[in-house]
């Protein structure tokens, strides 16, 4: 049996979640499930179809890039995978979907605005787009050149408190601290993307929320002192 079985069931069954959720079209997406302990990644293989995706399918990497269990050809995205785990710590999960919604502020080039408490709940602030990649980054690593476009676009924000971004003329992509966190941050994503739309489109001079009330909600729930849910 796979030393890794554990690892690629969860990566298996976070991959099987994005279609139940409406978040993926035919084969657009994928996630990846990081050990830190072993300190190597289980990501989906490319091109494979959701419907007959099994364990037995996913890849296992290192953070250097070598495929360590697995014999097909890892999703094409594996480098931005493994860039944000190099440089997102604290981070268990990669969640990169083409979601309708929030895949039309990537490509119109607009953060999603927090305007209201729902996305307040899971991003502290709006989400950010990144720049537009070059020609040389696009022509060379590209997938690796989109991790650092994503990270650069976190200098100045906190990653574990705004846990996705939209690729410039991309898509988004998700994190968490568990595969069931990213994957609900993910669904989280999409929803708040909707929400900002239909808001835009009766209001389109709907202002963010101020900062007192995104900080009750976000850290009623996310704070140290959060008091949502059950203990």
């Amino acid at each position: 049996m796979s030393k890794y079985i554990s690892l690629k069931e969860s990566c298996c069954e976070a991959n099987r979640k994005l279609p139940e959720l409406g978040i993926v079209d035919l084969t657009f997406g994928n996630v990846s499930v990081y050990d830190p302990e072993a300190a190597v990644f289980a990501i989906k293989p490319s091109g494979v179809d959701y419907s007959i995706l099994k364990a037995v399918d996913i890849v296992v990497l290192d953070l250097e890039g070598k495929v360590v269990e697995g014999s097909l050809r890892p999703s094409s995205d594996t480098p931005t995978h493994r860039y944000l785990y190099r440089n997102f710590k604290s981070i268990q999960c990669v969640v990169h979907t083409h979601s309708r919604n929030a895949t039309a502020f990537a490509q119109a080039g607009r953060a999603i605005p927090c305007l209201g408490t729902t996305h307040s709940d899971y991003f502290y602030g709006d989400v950010p787009v990144t720049r537009a990649m070059t020609p040389e980054e696009v022509a060379g690593e590209y997938e690796w050149e989109t991790g650092k476009v994503i990270v650069e676009s976190f200098q100045n924000i906190d990653p574990l408190a705004v846990s996705a971004v939209l690729v410039r003329w991309h898509a988004p992509f998700v994190w968490g601290y568990s595969w069931q966190k990213a994957i609900e941050n993910a669904y989280a994503l999409e929803i708040i993307a909707e929400m900002t739309q239909k808001s835009l489109s009766l209001n389109q001079k709907a202002t963010s929320v101020p900062q007192y009330l995104l900080d009750k909600h976000y850290l009623r729930k996310h704070g140290s002192s959060a008091y949502y849910g059950q203990s």
